[in-house]
């Protein structure tokens, strides 16, 4: 490898770990799913999303479909208590 090359390789990685840094791309995504109080019952959100995946009316439904999710992608169920604090926390994964 000649001195050129090692230089423009050596700032191609510098210029790609800034990058990731700035954008958040270097940390992986979890799927976690959190069980959380939404408007007059309780809902199931993967961690890290705005979006909710299912809502329910009691804690013990939303609580039900955030294991099956979470056994299938070996991954946590992180129960919120209605004040918003986490209350349990299950993990399914290796």
């Amino acid at each position: 490898m000649s001195k050129d090359t090692s230089w423009k390789q050596l700032i191609l990685d510098l210029v790609k770990a800034i990058s990731e840094s700035l954008t958040g791309t270097s940390r992986k995504r979890t799927w976690h799913q959190h069980v959380v109080p939404y408007e007059d019952g309780w809902a199931v959100r993967r961690e890290g999303n705005k979006r909710i995946t299912s809502k329910h009316h009691k804690q013990s439904t939303a609580i039900s479909k955030a294991k099956t999710i979470a056994k299938k992608r070996k991954s946590d169920v992180i129960i919120h208590r209605a004040s918003g604090g986490i209350r349990e926390r299950i993990g399914y994964g290796d």
